[in-house]
């Protein structure tokens, strides 16, 4: 896969949000040169036990776009996020915009259409969303030049999303204390996970890199700004060049210890669907539970 050519000529205003259930960090990506705006990883909140939804992180991205007198061009997910469900579908429905994901969503659908045992009527060719996003390709936000990179290996739907001097790593890369994600989800393969990250960070030091989460390790401050620079540099698990052999070891065996996210399994569910939630022959949201299968 060759790196497409990163223009850092123009320099985005991005403000970030963060969601204290997921520690999820959702953006809003402004062109410099227009009103146009693009969301990156929006949030919806889901109490587990009372199996209630709300809007509070999504309601807070539509204020500050009304705010700022915004139009909404993108809703993009960077992957099938299995810690929040997707508050996408609610934004759109309030500011517009076309809902877009990388086109091997239709690989993470199949795998989890059989968890959950999802009949035929769920189609699994990625219809559910705007856009399926191919490795390259190029799209705009305004006059903002963005591009989509395919960096599997958390995922095979996963993707970098570079808007000018700005790049949205979602969990391909944490902050350089933070390491890398895990790969151990279905579909999930951490030597797939390393080409992933070095090809992120062949693309210029100085490029902006925003990280999807943080959980502030040590006891520092929560943060999610750093550069590709850094990255190699001082990231704990790829900095300093670590081999391919060194990662894959390192990652399956850290894999290995780690409990599964709390809202797995809604957020699948409702993610595979662009952040719709699944109905029953009623019309009501009803969501499965499947046994001894993740």
């Amino acid at each position: 896969m060759t790196i497409p050519n990163i223009s850092l000529e123009k320099h985005p205003e991005v403000t970030a949000f963060f969601d204290d259930q997921s520690n999820t960090i959702s953006y809003v990506v402004k062109d410099p040169d227009s009103a146009s705006c693009a969301i990156l990883d929006a949030v919806m909140q889901f109490d587990y036990a009372a199996g209630r939804l709300s809007y509070e992180s999504a309601d807070k991205i539509i204020a500050f776009i009304k705010a700022g007198e915004l139009s909404l061009e993108w809703i993009i997910e960077t992957h099938v996020h299995a810690d929040h469900l997707s508050g996408a579908p609610y934004i759109q429905r309030e500011l517009g915009g076309k809902i877009g994901i990388g086109e091997h969503i239709q690989e993470v659908q199949d795998t989890f259409g059989k968890v959950f045992n999802e009949g035929t009527e769920f189609q699994r060719d990625g219809s559910q969303f705007d856009k399926l996003f191919v490795d390259g390709d190029t799209y705009l936000v305004g006059q903002l030049d963005c591009v989509a990179i395919h960096t599997p290996g958390h995922t095979p739907a996963c993707m970098v999303h570079v808007m000018g001097d700005a790049a949205f790593a979602g969990d391909t890369l944490f902050m350089p204390d933070g390491g890398s994600a895990r790969a151990d989800f279905p579909g999930g393969d951490a030597g797939q996970l390393y080409d992933s990250i070095t090809r992120v960070l062949s693309l210029p030091n100085e490029l902006r890199l925003f990280v999807c989460h943080d959980y502030g390790p040590n006891g520092r401050s929560i943060a999610w700004e750093t550069t590709v620079g850094e990255q190699k540099t001082a990231n704990i698990h790829v900095g300093g060049n670590a081999t391919r052999t060194e990662f894959v070891k390192m990652r399956e065996k850290r894999d290995a210890q780690l409990a599964m996210p709390k809202l797995i399994i809604p957020s699948l569910q409702v993610n595979i669907r662009a952040g719709e939630v699944p109905t029953d022959a009623a019309g009501n949201m009803t969501l499965k539970i499947p046994v001894n299968k993740l």
